[in-house]
């Protein structure tokens, strides 16, 4: 079985679709763009690396002695 995303640009869009899914027995169900696709432990973690980084506190590595 395969997922298929669908945006609809408006209500009456998302209404109309919805409506078809009911008629033809197709499970579906909501979700909102507002929601974020990401594990909130790894958002937090992002979130502090960004916040040292501003705070200066990090260290960058040159390309050439990655491998030293």
């Amino acid at each position: 079985m395969e997922a298929i995303i669908v945006r609809p640009n408006t209500k009456a869009e998302a209404a109309a679709l919805k409506t078809i899914f009911k008629v033809m027995k197709i499970p579906f169900e909501n979700a909102t763009t507002e929601e974020s696709p990401y594990n909130t432990a790894f958002e937090r973690k992002m979130e502090k690396a960004n916040a040292d980084k501003k705070a200066g506190r990090y260290k960058a590595i040159k390309t050439a002695d990655l491998w030293k």
